[in-house]
């Protein structure tokens, strides 16, 4: 079992790196033209643009991992069936259920692979990337509205109070720009608000604010009299919105692991803020890794079919064309989710238990008829 498992693994493993390769050189290539429209942007050079090409690797990698399994592994399986070594493998003693066993390893091998790239390597180098990209485009793009932020707390006399913050846009060193702070009294009503050019925001959740002014409306008076406005040019504010909030809220999706993705959901609960979209992010993110091994089932049945059902190359542009439904169904199935309002883990589970399903009914039925 020991042969038989080092040349199923050594050729998968093979075929598998060599998809991956060509995937992320034809995506460098990509990502490369794209990048060359800031050449000469506020000194922005073709080698930076090489560098922001190959910081978006890990995170291609991470997007095409399922796919090139699916395709090395049908081509490793189909060539081994055209020259009928699987079929002495057969003869031998490799049963369908001992095929599926070995696979299933391999696998979650690749799972493990691709977590650890998606979850370590994939979200540090995009905020590389992002930063960069950021330094040379003027600050990341937080739309027209910019980016909103929300805190509950306890008023002066106890009552539960609320905070809003908006910001217009935000620096590659992190500073924030165009800052709007609103605070609410229990009852709903504007009681300060605060707006700063820019801000600074510490682990501990410290802002230190700068160059604006504070607007303070007195409470329990109807006719606003008395309205202060007060300039600065520093002010020190403090916030349960800490410096990892911020940037959650400013930075992309694909720049956020796991693990962060998580507790921004959890601040977003506690804060009383939809979360939908971060809840089917992060069970899309936290399960995405498992779809290596519904691939790997997916090309299993392959290797029972026989030569005179089509080429290698045939089996392989099959393969292609499943791998793409896989991410096409697995982004409209987010979509979906959001708009018929599905349970997160259900939209982000959909596409491969059904893929699963229908990988082992075809491998069902290959092993009992064919």
């Amino acid at each position: 079992m020991r042969t038989v498992r080092r040349l199923l693994y050594g050729d998968i493993l093979a075929s598998v790196g060599f998809v991956a390769l060509a995937f992320l050189s034809l995506f460098f290539f990509i990502d490369f033209v794209d990048e060359l429209r800031r050449v000469g942007q506020r000194g922005y050079s073709t080698s930076q643009a090489v560098l922001a090409s190959l910081l978006e690797a890990p995170g291609n990698l991470y997007e095409l991992a399922p796919i090139a399994v699916l395709i090395g592994t049908i081509h490793a399986l189909s060539r081994m069936a055209q020259s009928s070594e699987y079929t002495i493998l057969r003869t031998g003693g490799l049963g369908p259920g001992r095929a599926l066993g070995l696979l299933a390893r391999l696998g979650l091998a690749f799972a493990v692979l691709t977590w650890l790239v998606g979850d370590f390597v994939a979200p540090v180098s995009e905020r590389m990337a992002t930063e960069l990209q950021a330094r040379f485009d003027g600050g990341f793009g937080l739309g027209r509205s910019g980016a909103w932020l929300k805190e509950r707390r306890e008023g002066a006399d106890g009552a539960a109070a609320s905070v809003s913050v908006n910001v217009g846009g935000a620096q590659a060193d992190g500073e924030l720009r165009r800052v709007r702070i609103f605070e609410f009294d229990a009852d709903g009503r504007l009681v300060r608000r605060i707006a700063a050019e820019a801000a600074n925001v510490t682990q501990a959740g410290r802002w230190d604010l700068k160059t604006g002014d504070v607007t303070q409306w007195p409470v329990g008076s109807g006719d606003r009299v008395g309205v202060r406005v007060t300039p600065f040019d520093e002010l020190e504010w403090s916030s349960g919105l800490t410096a990892e909030v911020v940037a959650a809220a400013v930075m992309p999706l694909k720049t956020m692991s796991t693990v962060e993705l998580w507790r921004y959901i959890d601040h977003l609960a506690r804060n009383e803020q939809a979360a939908q979209p971060y809840e089917i992010a992060f069970w899309k993110r936290a399960l995405y890794p498992l779809a290596c091994l519904v691939m790997v089932a997916l090309a299993l049945p392959f290797a029972y079919l026989q030569a005179r059902a089509g080429g290698v190359s045939l089996k392989v542009f099959g393969g292609i064309m499943i791998g793409i439904s896989f991410v096409l169904l697995n982004n409209v199935a987010g979509h979906l989710g959001q708009l018929r309002d599905w349970e997160p883990w259900i939209a982000a589970a959909v596409p491969s238990l059904l893929y699963l399903a229908a990988s082992l009914a075809a491998f069902a039925w290959l092993v009992r008829y064919r």
